[in-house]
């Protein structure tokens, strides 16, 4: 080892500046490997709803002086042609599904009646849907029961008028509502000054909310069955192997109903699921782009540098061949050296990385990065070092010691 250290003291700048390419590179792939870690955990989500079997379609009315009465029977006339669509097996009309990003309706509920703020859960997301509903979306329920027909009710969270009395509430908002209890039979209340009350009478095992918020309350959200959804949509459980196709028909099915409106939203629902991740896709192949070049970049350095040497240093390496060396002694030489210069660049470029991270949490409120990424980027980059030295030291373990000698 004091052969290295003292052969890389005689070339410091060349050091200095491989290992200042190396710490660059470190800080800045260790944190871009983590945010694309987090992107992709953060893609793989279960929604609580049958993913793979949705298709949803929303449409427009064109006609003027429309009732609520005409509303509800074009609704009820619609639903009846998509339920007749070959390979739908159930059809109901909601305000939203998850990830939709569509007539998400948040409030705020309190557990106790009055303006205890202490008492009350903000960043609350609703569903509301038609009979049938729960069973259309697949959703599961974890504990007590579903809905019954005497629990829907016309309602819309615009209205000031009592909800109906029943209402789902999802697992995640149950444990924080009330940690440790049996929360079939409690209270909610709505609107001003918590004026009006529903009770829990199910929890739902998950159900992902319309957008994943940053304050981590993508699963606090309550279910209320209602008989009508103005402006909702409708979702369609369907054969896997027919949704493109339903997809497809669907404008004209709703067309023959009612030729005097747009449909202005037609999807299968998985396809709504991947949009949704479109930016977080976006970004991991910038940050995949912008890795790969950092990489590249590096191990042109290392190799540069590495050839450089051995052209340097043909002499030595015949003399020492000459005395006995092995080609192994060689190799093992260059790549020991190597390392121990991507290891200085790695120890300064790991405190840069831990620097970058924290001014990242405070800019962009990026998560606190766990020590084990600063390992990963690392191992990456002396796995990246020695492959890029490995080509200069096997051309240097190759020259015979007789046509080196000849350059004394």
């Amino acid at each position: 080892m004091h052969p290295i250290i003292a052969a890389l003291k005689h070339h410091k700048t060349a050091v200095v500046l491989v290992a200042l390419e190396i710490a660059l590179t470190c800080a800045i792939v260790t944190n871009a490997l983590f945010i694309i870690g987090d992107r992709v955990a953060g893609m793989h989500v279960v929604t609580g709803v049958a993913d793979d079997e949705l298709v949803w379609a929303m449409s427009s009315g064109l006609r003027e002086n429309a009732t609520p009465e005409s509303v509800a029977s074009l609704a009820a006339a619609d639903m009846a042609a998509l339920r007749a669509m070959p390979g739908v097996k159930s059809v109901a009309q909601v305000n939203t599904l998850p990830l939709a990003r569509r007539h998400s309706w948040g409030t705020c509920l309190q557990l106790k009646p009055g303006e205890d703020k202490q008492d009350s859960l903000c960043t609350v997301r609703i569903y509301a849907g038609t009979p049938g509903a729960l069973e259309t979306m697949g959703v599961r329920l974890a504990q007590g029961r579903g809905f019954l027909p005497q629990d829907f009710q016309a309602w819309s969270l615009f209205d000031d008028k009592p909800p109906p009395p029943s209402v789902l509430v999802s697992r995640a908002l149950a444990e924080r509502a009330w940690p440790g209890q049996n929360p079939i039979g409690k209270p909610l209340y709505f609107g001003d000054k918590g004026k009006y009350v529903a009770h829990v009478v199910g929890v739902v095992d998950h159900l992902l909310n319309p957008d994943l918020e940053a304050n981590g309350h993508g699963g606090w959200n309550m279910f209320i069955p209602v008989t009508a959804v103005a402006g909702g949509m409708y979702v369609m459980r369907v054969d896997p192997a027919l949704r493109d196709a339903v997809s497809r028909d669907l404008p004209a099915v709703l067309d023959r109903v009612d030729d005097q409106r747009i449909v202005t939203g037609n999807e299968v629902y998985a396809r709504t699921v991947a949009d949704y991740f479109h930016d977080d896709r976006a970004l991991i192949w910038l940050l995949l782009s912008v890795v790969g070049c950092l990489l590249a970049l590096t191990a042109l350095g290392v190799v540069g540098l590495s050839s450089f040497w051995v052209q340097q240093r043909t002499r030595q390496i015949g003399i020492r061949r000459a005395i006995g060396a092995t080609r192994g002694d060689i190799l093992r030489y260059f790549q020991a050296e190597n390392f121990l210069i991507v290891s200085l660049g790695i120890a300064i470029g790991s405190l840069g990385a831990v620097g970058l991270n924290l001014w990242l949490m405070k800019r962009y409120e990026l998560a606190h990065m766990p020590p084990a990424w600063l390992g990963a980027g690392a191992l990456v980059l002396w796995a990246l070092g020695q492959l890029a030295a490995l080509g200069p030291a096997l051309r240097a373990a190759a020259v015979p010691p007789v046509v080196a000698t000849r350059s004394v």
